[in-house]
């Protein structure tokens, strides 16, 4: 049965009100992910919390259950404030909505973001050892183990979504073969922990300082260098081989800190090479059920990256993986010519499109006129977001400032506003990279060119920056009339 957002909001709106004895203010659909979960974000006041919806109950235990366990082990998670009688709902805490991906894409590999992986790294040493102590893994909603079976599963969802795709000729049963020989092999690698499943930049927010871990209710019972091979491996977050030298290293110490005496270091090293192919593998079969068959951009652009890293990861090992049937398919499958097919284009040597973003004041300045040959762009309007201007702790600020910030990630939808606005003009950068074109315009307005519209204009700047390399130019054409201060009354 469809339920209607309409009643996810209501059923919320009771869970809110019973838990911080005020109703909410403010109630914000986010942005849809690759799961059948709706979030929302409810506020007043200064109390902020994100409502879930999922009609899977069995899910939702596994969630609480780990929820739970993870937090008795100082591992950062957020805290389930309260959950509806038929489990189908729950408030939980809010962490804001910047992701270590997110943040790796703003600011590039800087020692800061370095610095999140390390703690990442260490946090998931406690989740996989420490936690994995105590965890009884009938909670487990999908999978107890990921054995033998589960291994099978992914490189067949490999092969069906991806390989099978592909206009390259392999020996299917032999392929089959070969498949089944690689998951018995990985199935027997010991020891087991508590694996995550899905540990991935995407999945550790940023908040307060510190990483906190979301989405682990897929968590079961596995080799734990899996965990370590999908965050290190993660083909859009493109971490430098040194990084990924250095994480490894900070894993085995963290370890050794906690005296888990029984994993030989020269065997463990061995074995996550082997999950880092086979998480390569499983990824590229996501990307190829979402991107290609069900056409989702975000997907579609992460082939190109996904193979560059797997044509990278066979030129460094040589003899993994040592079967021959399935080593050519790869080789095949991440050659140049497959990673041109699937690239996501990048700026010409001869020709770079530089991208203008301004920022303005409906109120004072109108919507500013293109310059530039083509007059090509866009020009967003910021209104729809709730103001921050509005308030007196925010009156005098400006979108550069942290509070400004803040209230907009928590407060507002500017988030979800910020990701239409990313994927519009990613989609215009791209062809203009490929068309040769020099110029496009941006711009951004809200009422006082202040508040939303210079956070707005800021963040699309970092991201793409960081996305295309390519040169952006922020102008803030409403700044020198910025209020800040209080003008005396005549």
């Amino acid at each position: 049965m469809t339920v209607s957002v309409t009643d996810n909001i209501s059923a919320l709106e009771k869970l809110f009100e019973e838990h911080f004895g005020t109703k909410p203010v403010n109630i914000t659909p986010l942005p849809v992910s690759g799961s059948d979960r709706r979030y929302y974000r409810l506020s007043a006041d200064k109390i902020s919390a994100i409502g879930t919806y999922n009609s899977n109950i069995a899910e939702n235990n596994s969630y609480f259950y780990f929820t739970e366990l993870f937090r008795k082990h100082e591992i950062n998670v957020p805290e389930v404030y309260k959950v509806g009688r038929e489990r189908k709902y729950y408030l939980q805490q809010d962490l804001g909505n910047t992701s270590l991906f997110d943040l790796l894409m703003e600011e590039g590999h800087t020692d800061k973001v370095k610095d999140y992986f390390h703690k990442s790294v260490e946090q998931l040493v406690k989740l996989q050892w420490m936690a994995g102590r105590e965890c009884n893994y009938n909670q487990c909603f999908s999978s107890k183990q990921f054995d033998e079976k589960a291994i099978m599963s992914d490189l067949l969802y490999f092969k069906y979504y991806f390989a099978d795709l592909q206009k390259i000729p392999y020996d299917k049963n032999a392929l089959l073969e070969e498949m089944e020989s690689l998951s018995r092999d990985l199935g027997r690698i010991q020891p087991q922990a508590l694996m995550y499943r899905d540990f991935q930049s995407r999945n550790i927010m940023i908040h307060e300082g510190k990483v906190f871990f979301i989405d682990y209710q897929g968590a079961m019972q596995g080799p734990p260098a899996y965990d370590l091979a999908s965050l290190l491996w993660q083909a859009k977050a493109k971490l430098p081989a040194a990084w990924k030298e250095d994480m490894l290293n900070k894993y085995v110490a963290a370890m050794e800190d906690l005296k888990i005496s029984r994993v030989d270091e020269i065997y463990f090293r061995k074995g996550y090479l082997q999950f880092v192919l086979l998480r390569m593998l499983q990824v590229l079969g996501a990307y190829g059920f979402r991107g290609l068959l069900e056409n989702k951009p975000h997907f579609r652009t992460s082939i190109g990256p996904a193979l560059q890293n797997l044509n990278a990861f066979l030129n460094d090992h040589t003899q993994i993986p040592t079967y021959t049937g399935l080593r050519s398919l790869l080789e095949n499958m991440s050659s140049a010519a497959m990673q041109e097919y699937y690239a996501t284009p990048e700026p010409s040597e001869s020709v770079k499109l530089e991208v203008n973003i301004t920022s303005f004041s409906y109120k004072k300045n109108g919507v500013p006129k293109d310059k530039t040959a083509h007059g090509g762009g866009y020009v967003f309007d910021c209104r729809g977001v709730k103001n921050p201007g509005r308030y007196k702790d925010y009156k005098f600020l400006s979108g550069f400032d942290g509070p400004v910030k803040n209230f907009l990630d928590r407060e507002t939808r500017m988030g979800e506003f910020l990701s239409h606005a990313e994927g519009l003009v990613s989609l215009n950068v791209e062809d203009y990279m490929a068309r040769g074109f020099e110029h496009l315009s941006v711009a951004f307005g809200c009422t006082g060119g202040q508040h939303r519209s210079v956070y707005a204009a800021e963040h699309l700047a970092a991201y793409l920056r960081n996305k295309y390399k390519i040169p952006v130019t922020v102008t803030h054409l409403n700044k020198e009339n910025w209020v800040t201060e209080e003008v005396p009354a005549k």
